[in-house]
């Protein structure tokens, strides 16, 4: 299958028309309402990013009428397109709890994607929303987690997740954790520096991980929000194999038709600085392909879509 991708002219305008058409851990004690039949209004909230505007887009192509989306973000004027055929767009700010009542007013289910780091800490911001989805009526919600948490690791971005998951089962309503991987589009850039230097080198501690691309987040993530027998299920949304530096660079070559010289880091060599990684976060699930009926995107197909970006030329140009 083709890779899709935010800024792809075609699914934009399939999802235009898409709009024109018809209509791990044990819950807490608090009782949890069960999720409604996927017929309610749908709140996405950060639907002005990309992973936000991939979803609905994804849930158009499902059949989703524009009319039961209600798409929540800080900046409503870049959505306008999708107000023109029928979506509620609505400002909503999770530091500012507010803006938040009027915001998910009449929703039934709700995505919520999780926010950057910002001037509230991120557990209390995600629980703004939750309180305030629960005393709209929202009855069910998809939160992007984190992958590692599966293994238990509550260390560096777990810590944030983890509160919100906790925060999240305690709340009442019906919940899935939606545990992402690292999005592929992470390491185009590391990819990029290897065809243009024809050199990778590959260092000793070499964590494998199963990025994902982000629309197949996206696809999970309008599965569950458009079909029923998600309650209470935490999904791990990963690419289908765990990618190393070494696999990162023979991809590359092989797209690009550049050779590029693998090297193993010299003894002593100071290891890359991460941000994340670690044995945590080396899980492989086959959740997109059950969620989506289609299989993850590979390395391959990924690169192959973004072969121009891998050469420095600019995409589509």
């Amino acid at each position: 299958m083709p890779h899709r991708n935010s800024v792809d002219r075609r699914t934009f305008t399939l999802a235009l028309a898409a709009l024109g058409a018809s209509a791990a851990l044990p819950a807490s004690a608090a009782p949890r309402r069960r999720s409604p039949p996927p017929t309610g209004a749908i709140i996405i909230s950060g639907a002005g990013g990309h992973l936000g505007e991939l979803t609905i887009r994804d849930l158009l192509a499902r059949g989703i009428p524009a009319s039961r989306l209600i798409l929540v973000t800080r900046t409503p004027d870049r959505l306008a397109a999708y107000a023109q055929h029928g979506a509620s767009v609505r400002y909503g700010d999770f530091t500012k709890p507010e803006s938040l009542p009027a915001a998910f007013a009449g929703g039934r289910q709700m995505l919520l994607i999780s926010i950057g780091f910002g001037p509230m800490p991120r557990p209390q911001a995600h629980k703004n929303a939750i309180d305030a989805a629960k005393a709209a009526g929202v009855e069910h919600i998809a939160y992007t987690s984190w992958i590692a948490l599966s293994r238990g690791d509550r260390s560096g971005l777990g810590a944030d997740h983890y509160q919100t998951e906790e925060l999240l089962r305690g709340s009442g309503v019906a919940w899935t954790m939606l545990r992402n991987s690292i999005y592929m589009e992470a390491i185009l850039p590391q990819a990029v520096k290897m065809v243009a230097a024809g050199r990778a080198e590959v260092p000793r501690e070499d964590t494998r991980i199963a990025y994902v691309a982000r629309e197949d987040c996206a696809a999970a993530a309008a599965a569950v929000l458009a079909t029923s027998g998600h309650d209470d299920q935490a999904y791990d949304i990963t690419g289908p194999q765990l990618i190393g530096t070494r696999d990162i660079a023979e991809t590359a070559s092989a797209v690009t038709g550049k050779p590029i010289r693998i090297e193993n880091a010299p003894p002593g060599a100071a290891a890359p600085r991460r941000l994340y990684g670690g044995p945590s976060v080396a899980i492989v699930s086959d959740a997109v392909a059950e969620l989506t009926g289609r299989p993850a995107v590979s390395l391959k197909t990924f690169f192959e879509h973004h072969r121009a970006e891998l050469l420095g030329e600019r995409a589509g140009a």
